[in-house]
């Protein structure tokens, strides 16, 4: 048997995985032509996407590996992008800039691709203003295991019955199939983590780029007073972006900006779209001062921009806190143990502060919290040594997103819950409304081929289904 790269064996939170073959086509037919064998065999599928994910959906655990990286179309018209599944943010933000406009859902890996984060519906920063990819997405090109292929346009419904689940009281939400009557099937297969078909193409929105903004990296003296910049902020109606990072991210971060000032105990990253309302970010500039002063904020230290060149330094810097995450636990040879729980907006304060109590006893130093405040949803990222401290962080992750649901929150806000996080789509829902989920995918697959172990956990000891 020839060896599989080991490319698409792993993502980037260290899960890894095995597979018989990696298949590579470049035509629908020969997508289609695949998906037929594969149920002809019962051979499962994974959709292998950037590998940027952090939850093990494009890991395979047998079967064969499906990659569309050869469909790599890119259109981009006024207003829209026609878009195959291999190209990446990164790829459609510089053509789309060409053009003067911007794709809006703003993911942290730039890299990433957009089937991918198709798959997982992803948000980022941005999302706090433009809400996440599914809210962007007119139209997706899917290829189904019976061996159609079929267009989807925004607003057209799905052909049959499905229950309403309940939904979080969360601004963003990826955690299973969001199911409610007359949904449109478009919404279906975005977040679905490739679960129910194979995304071709999609044609997605674009807007005019802003010509009026303002970013800035505000350092506060001490948590609770940026807590209470948060809470006075967030509802100012230019702010685009309201992220977060807490002293021990600005500590990491000092070894490549060694320029952060040692008072900083917490940082807001804000960005300010003044086409909005006209001179919006010049009101917000005159404004600063009360506002910064307020709320504590060491205004003398903090950073602001209105060039295009400062913004990418910016967005770089918290780019990099992810990426030492990662190094950090690479050095130490353990996978990446970090929610991505969100609550509503007026339990923000009580989720962090569970979250300190918690990590304060168990892994005093070796934690980082920061992330997408805005919409109340932080990343905890524990920094296991040993494996009793991997143990006690995967213990400390089921009783966060138990936490998180008893607020009326999400375990899953923007990256899905894939293999590695499947389980705890059974703290959310109820046992009769996954089952709801399952039918969904047994109608689309019924042998459960197509991303086996995404979402719904293989149960111990069932085996795969027969291959060649």
């Amino acid at each position: 048997m020839t060896e599989v790269d080991p490319r698409y064996l792993s993502d980037a939170s260290g899960f890894t995985g095995w597979a018989d073959r990696v298949l590579l086509p470049a035509t629908e037919a020969e997508v289609t032509a695949i998906l037929r064998e594969a149920v002809a065999t019962r051979t499962p599928v994974t959709i292998a996407g950037a590998g940027t994910g952090l939850t093990g959906s494009r890991v395979p655990q047998g079967g064969w590996v499906l990659s569309l990286e050869r469909f790599r179309r890119l259109d981009i018209t006024a207003g829209s992008a026609r878009v195959g599944p291999a190209i990446s943010l990164l790829e459609l933000r510089t053509a789309a800039a060409t053009t003067g406009q911007f794709y809006a859902p703003d993911p942290t890996e730039i890299t990433a691709s957009i089937g991918g984060s198709i798959a997982t519906n992803a948000s980022g920063s941005h999302s706090f203003y433009y809400g996440s990819t599914r809210r962007h997405v007119r139209a997706l090109r899917v290829a189904l295991l019976d061996g159609t292929v079929r267009e989807f346009r925004r607003g057209e419904q799905i052909d049959f019955d499905v229950p309403a689940l309940p939904v979080p009281h969360t601004t963003k939400y990826t955690a299973g199939y969001r199911l409610r009557p007359g949904m449109e099937w478009v919404d279906l297969f975005c977040g679905s983590e490739g679960t129910l078909g194979v995304t071709l193409e999609a044609e997605l929105a674009l807007l005019p780029l802003p010509k009026d903004l303002l970013t800035g990296v505000i350092f506060f003296a001490s948590d609770d007073a940026a807590l209470d910049a948060v809470e006075a902020w967030r509802s100012v109606p230019e702010l685009r972006m309201l992220e977060y990072a807490d002293s021990a991210s600005l500590t990491m971060l000092r070894s490549r900006y060694p320029e952060i000032p040692r008072a900083a105990q917490a940082a807001l990253l804000i960005e300010a779209e003044g086409d909005t309302q006209p001179g919006a970010a010049d009101a917000f500039l005159e404004a600063r001062e009360q506002r910064l002063a307020a709320s504590g904020a060491l205004l003398d230290a903090s950073w602001f921009a209105l060039s295009a060149s400062d913004r990418e330094r910016f967005r770089k810097l918290r780019h990099a806190l992810p990426e030492l995450v990662h190094e950090t636990l690479e050095r130490r040879g353990y996978m990446k143990m970090g929610t991505d729980f969100a609550v509503p907006l007026e339990r923000n304060r009580e989720m962090l502060a569970y979250y300190r109590t918690r990590l304060s006893a168990e892994f005093p130093g070796s934690y980082v919290i920061y992330g997408h405040i805005g919409d109340a949803h932080l990343h905890v990222n524990m920094l296991p040594a040993n494996q009793d401290e991997v143990e006690r962080a995967t213990g400390l992750l089921q009783d966060f997103a138990r936490k998180a649901v008893s607020l009326g929150g999400t375990v899953s806000a923007e990256h899905g819950l894939g293999k590695r996080k499947a389980g705890l789509l059974a703290l959310q829902y109820s046992a009769e409304e996954i089952a709801a989920m399952q039918r969904v995918k047994q109608r689309f697959d019924p042998l459960g081929l197509l991303g086996r172990g995404t979402l719904f956990p293989v149960q111990d000891g069932q085996p795969l289904p027969a291959g060649n």
